[in-house]
């Protein structure tokens, strides 16, 4: 197989992009795979269910953002009547259910109920186009011969063959040299 875009031959194993260009490779593989006929995807049929776990999570916000409206409600309800242990006595109860039951639920679905099936894309190996039937000429590459000429490496270079500059201070020090003809005057 040829990348497409630039012509470079690829691995015949699953190959995700061009090693030249980066072209993605996937589609390709998979109109090859199919002969040139485009797969079609049929959606999903019926309504998505709703896991048990996200259910589960969803019942217990429910419960616990109930707690947040019930329970000042029925406090104010007790506090309007005097003596009344039985209001008193299903405020604490509604609290106790509400603001715990509802985070202990969410947290049980998060922790023990199944989740979602989870969907993996399968990605299948490059298979040759298949053969037509028809007893007519095999189907030939329409792929045009790859036109891209390899990349000549050149020789590293030998670090250590580099001459070191000489340095700055150099010129100055020899200034002070005294037996030097150049310093005469």
């Amino acid at each position: 197989m040829h990348c497409p875009q630039c012509g470079q031959p690829q691995a015949p194993e699953v190959v995700r992009f061009c090693s030249r260009c980066g072209f993605p490779l996937d589609g390709v593989i998979q109109l090859l795979s199919t002969g040139g006929v485009l797969p079609v995807y049929q959606p999903d049929e019926g309504v998505p269910q709703i896991s048990p776990r996200r259910r589960g999570v969803k019942q217990g916000g429910i419960l616990f953002l109930t707690g947040v409206l019930l329970v000042p409600i029925l406090g104010v309800l007790a506090s309007f009547v005097p003596g009344s242990n039985f209001l008193e006595l299903l405020v604490i109860l509604a609290a106790l259910i509400c603001f715990l039951g509802g985070p202990l639920r969410m947290l049980y679905a998060a922790l023990f109920e199944e989740g979602a099936p989870r969907r993996f894309r399968a990605i299948t190996s490059y298979a040759s186009p298949p053969v037509p039937l028809h007893g007519g000429a095999p189907v030939q590459n329409v792929l045009p011969a790859p036109t891209g000429q390899p990349v000549a490496r050149s020789p590293r270079v030998q670090t250590a063959e580099f001459v070191r500059p000489p340095s700055v201070t150099e010129g100055t020090t020899r200034l002070l040299d005294k037996d030097d003809p150049h310093n005469r005057s």
